[in-house]
């Protein structure tokens, strides 16, 4: 057979076609997670991490919510905040008086800088 490649599909380092033990694998820990839709969520961790390094919570990644290790009170969502415009946030710093006053003080700047300033009265 011409052209043919014998280790076309496999990956580098993989040993024979077909082994199913590629090697000892490194002890760990199975954590379950839970949302507050029921969903479980599984991680694992080496065995030697402390467990005070574990997470407590993580997000879902089915649903985003957030998850907790304890199945009977997973974490609600606290505040699903909307997303807000860089406008948003202006308007809420500043009142209308602030604004207008910060329109006008821009505007003179401008004509000022293109010679098209008025004459204050």
């Amino acid at each position: 057979m011409a052209g043919s490649n014998a280790i076309r599909g496999a990956r580098v380092g993989s040993g024979p076609m077909g082994e199913q033990d590629h090697g000892a694998r490194a002890d760990r820990v199975k954590i379950s997670y839970w949302d507050a839709l029921g969903n479980e969520t599984v991680r694992y961790f080496a065995a030697d991490v402390a467990e005070e390094d574990i997470p407590e919570q993580i997000d879902c990644p089915t649903t985003g919510l957030p998850a907790g290790r304890d199945k009977a009170n997973p974490p609600q969502l606290l505040k699903n905040e909307p997303y807000k415009t860089h406008l948003a946030y202006v308007k809420e710093r500043r009142t209308e008086e602030e604004a207008a006053e910060l329109l006008e003080q821009a505007l003179e700047k401008l004509r000022a800088r293109r010679g098209t300033a008025r004459a204050k009265a």
